[in-house]
């Protein structure tokens, strides 16, 4: 094999269109446009959506909904879930660390959910008043940042 013999496989090639080159070629005359009409004419075109001044389907369909822009940045976090960092002192950093709460979150608050292990350190984490109390009660503490 050498390298001036190599060519394309037979058929992944396509010869351009060449329109308006007379009767022969099948895109001759019209040139493939058809009779008349916006897009038989030179710069024709209609916007995305345009259904000839009929009101266009997105805006005959009503709004609905929204999509939140916050809603991945808060994370509760289950009383049971605290045994599962391994850190002194428990804060955000922590708990990405041990997977409890996800990458891009940027608070995270404990609920009361399951049990209290032992005592625990929070930093900057918040708490529900019913998880401030298991906490403190088993000997934890809270530190507001």
């Amino acid at each position: 094999m050498r390298l001036d013999t190599l060519k394309a496989a037979e058929g992944s090639r396509t010869a351009r269109r060449r329109v308006g080159r007379g009767i022969g070629s099948g895109l001759g005359k019209t040139a493939g446009r058809g009779h008349k009409g916006q897009h038989a004419r030179a710069g024709g075109y209609h916007k995305v959506g345009f259904e000839g001044g009929q009101m266009p389907l997105q805006r005959r369909l009503p709004k609905r909904g929204f999509n939140s822009r916050t809603l991945g940045d808060s994370a509760e976090v289950r009383l049971s879930e605290l045994h599962l960092v391994k850190a002194e002192v428990i804060d955000l950093d922590a708990l990405k660390v041990a997977g409890i709460v996800p990458k891009g979150a940027k608070r995270a608050k404990v609920i009361v959910s399951g049990e209290l292990a032992g005592p625990v350190r929070l930093k900057g984490v918040a708490a529900t008043a019913g998880a401030r109390a298991v906490i403190e009660q088993a000997g934890g503490s809270i530190e507001e940042a």
